[in-house]
């Protein structure tokens, strides 16, 4: 593999870093060989039917927004056969260690994407899917990077275009000023609401949930998480 051109602010607007410590080479293996045939052509014309990305037949497509190391994707994917996952994360490490974990379980529902996510959210036809995740995504702590945060006016726009009607946008962090952030900019955008009724619903992870290594780091750290859903509002006529 080369290393790709060194990487501005203006196109690292979400995410950080995009390698780690060196790769071993089954890792190197399976980004040449394994990942081309996964990863999504935005060359292409997206389909209407994005349900047809997938080589077996789904019916539900689902988008994971910086999957990290992919203990939750491919839990999912594994335990929601008839469901279509579409996996997005720039960092390499993270992309080898998921297509090794989907190549090991025989996984055949995913699609992938190694790069900033907002391009796929663009490339994607209107109201195609069903539930987009992010999940415990970088903070950006210091106050002038907050505007590097993914959870943004012009990104809720982009979740509203794509998410059909009564779809889902669920997220998960541990940071309590990310999770009030979140809170603010979706209850001031008109087309979501929080769907939670009590403390318990956002206190609660969601169901048949695997836990991913961050949320372990930030309970040995004595942080709670919470765990927000918000629901696409049916658009008005």
């Amino acid at each position: 593999m080369t290393d790709e051109p060194r990487r501005t602010r203006a196109t690292e607007a979400f995410y950080g870093r995009r390698k780690g410590k060196p790769l071993r080479d089954a890792q190197i293996v399976h980004l040449d060989k394994v990942l081309p045939a996964l990863k999504l052509d935005l060359t292409e014309t997206a389909p209407s039917d994005v349900k047809t990305l997938f080589p077996e037949t789904v019916e539900r497509v689902r988008l994971e927004i910086g999957f990290g190391g992919g203990e939750h994707l491919i839990h999912r994917a594994v335990e929601n056969p008839s469901t279509g996952f579409i996996g997005v994360e720039p960092f390499v490490n993270s992309m080898a260690k998921l297509i090794a974990q989907i190549e090991a379980r025989g996984a055949r529902n995913i699609r992938l994407y190694d790069d900033d996510a907002t391009q796929v959210l663009d490339w994607l036809p209107d109201a195609c899917l069903d539930q987009i995740d992010l999940l415990y995504p970088d903070p950006w702590h210091k106050r002038k990077h907050w505007k590097r945060r993914f959870v943004s006016e012009v990104n809720l726009d982009r979740f509203a275009r794509v998410l059909k009607p009564g779809g889902v946008f669920c997220f998960a962090s541990d940071i309590d000023s990310y999770i009030n952030w979140t809170l603010v900019h979706c209850h001031a955008h008109a087309a979501f609401e929080w769907t939670a009724r009590n403390a318990a619903d956002w206190l609660t992870p969601y169901p048949t949930w695997p836990g991913t290594r961050y949320e372990a780091k930030a309970k040995r750290e004595g942080r709670e998480s919470a765990y927000l859903t918000f629901r696409r509002i049916e658009p008005s006529v």
